[in-house]
């Protein structure tokens, strides 16, 4: 059994200490300290999430470089985007698969991506209508593999017109990194499931009982993938 880290880089206001300028650059560094242990130790994936504006939620607001900076600094460690918001106000499915090809070649193919809605509070502040969410990561799901392993790529729907061109770099893996969908609902459970992508699971508030059903919609959304 491999056992992973979900990173949220938190750090309550009550452990800064006396020196408050630098707080931040000591959690970078000691993010960073802590995955190489990690690497050390044999833990499978190191996952980074992505916040913005979370404070001492989450300092994880561009997870992409902590990710990039971990994989250089370790040899057998995965790293894992837990997960890139995929509604294209957040981030665009040309920039999320571009990134995350660039960085699977970083780390000689240690790297896997997971994507989310993210939560109302973020959709604010990105001018997010909830309504769109899940339209725009079911079609990132569609998208991105398709950017990741052919020549040129076109998409035509309400929210995106992508002409014809060539998405580059491809990954180093073959025939792409393992996908996963962040997980918090019966119908997200489903839908990962339906994609055929992996579940990353928020579970942590829930009952037993619920958690079965969330398992058993994922079982049923595999069955009709």
């Amino acid at each position: 059994m491999k056992i992973d880290i979900f990173s949220e880089m938190q750090q309550p206001r009550s452990i800064w200490g006396p020196d408050v300028e630098n707080h931040e650059h000591r959690l970078i560094q000691e993010t960073l300290e802590q995955a190489q242990l990690a690497d050390e130790m044999g833990y499978g994936v190191w996952w980074e999430v992505e916040h913005h504006t979370a404070e001492e939620f989450s300092f994880s607001s561009a997870p992409e470089i902590m990710l990039t900076a971990i994989a250089r600094a370790t040899k057998n460690l995965r790293v894992g985007h837990a997960a890139a918001l995929s509604p294209f106000r957040f981030n665009h499915p040309i920039r999320i698969a571009e990134r995350s090809a660039f960085l699977d070649h970083l780390s000689d193919g240690r790297f896997e991506l997971g994507l989310a809605r993210s939560t109302a509070l973020e959709w604010r502040i990105f001018n997010i209508e909830e309504e769109d969410t899940r339209s725009q990561m079911q079609q990132a799901f569609e998208m991105i593999p398709k950017m990741w392993t052919q020549e040129r790529f076109t998409w035509k729907s309400d929210e995106y017109d992508i002409p014809d061109r060539p998405i580059v770099p491809h990954p180093f893996q073959k025939p792409h990194p393992r996908l996963w969908q962040a997980c918090s609902s019966e119908a997200s459970f489903e839908q990962a499931g339906r994609n055929g992508v992996g579940a990353l699971g928020v579970t942590l508030w829930a009952p037993r009982e619920q958690v079965e059903q969330w398992i058993d919609s994922y079982r049923r959304g595999i069955a009709a993938c």
